[in-house]
């Protein structure tokens, strides 16, 4: 039987920025392997030790709400308990106490997801330090730029301030 999964771009946006680190709630987590929430946590509970604080750590009450406001979930019902939230390494821990077929597969999307978003990251501080040389160049040309209009104007101040002086030389009539 093929394991059926939701798509990288679903997947892709149950991915959180939380405490500068990218993690997945339990509850999303829960239902992507296909297991209630209650049983993915006790899972995590008799195999707390493989779970440390940089793998998994519970939301505050600030940023469970941040975080309902942002992803739009409603205040009715809903857990009773504050979410735990899943680091990378976290997320990868769990293949290793749930065992089927399809948390391995799940787990295998989501470290590739992981990758290409680091990836793109990367992809992206890239860009942004070009963009930041082409500013310093374009600033030092404008610096440049106004030195030679500075200039410009100095030369025609000083053009203006001559006095006019008597030509030497040859004088055609009328002159």
């Amino acid at each position: 039987m093929e394991t059926i999964l939701k798509p990288d771009e679903v997947v892709m946006n149950q991915i959180y920025y939380i405490r500068n680190q990218k993690v997945m709630l339990d509850k999303e987590l829960a239902e992507l392997y296909q297991v209630s929430t209650g049983a993915l946590n006790q899972a995590v509970a008799r195999n707390i030790k493989r779970f440390p604080g940089d793998f998994m750590f519970q939301l505050s009450e600030q940023e469970w709400s941040n975080l309902k406001s942002q992803i739009v979930i409603s205040s009715w019902g809903g857990t009773r308990k504050l979410p735990y939230a899943f680091t990378e390494q976290g997320v990868a821990m769990l293949s290793g106490i749930l065992n089927s077929d399809r948390a391995i597969a799940v787990n295998i999307q989501i470290m590739r997801i992981f990758i290409r978003i680091r990836q793109m990251f990367i992809d992206n501080t890239d860009l942004r330090l070009e963009i930041e040389k082409i500013k310093n160049k374009l600033d030092n040309q404008d610096k440049n730029m106004e030195i030679v209009f500075r200039y410009l104007d100095e030369l025609i101040e000083k053009k203006q301030d001559l006095p006019e002086r008597n030509r030497i030389g040859f004088k055609p009539d009328g002159f």
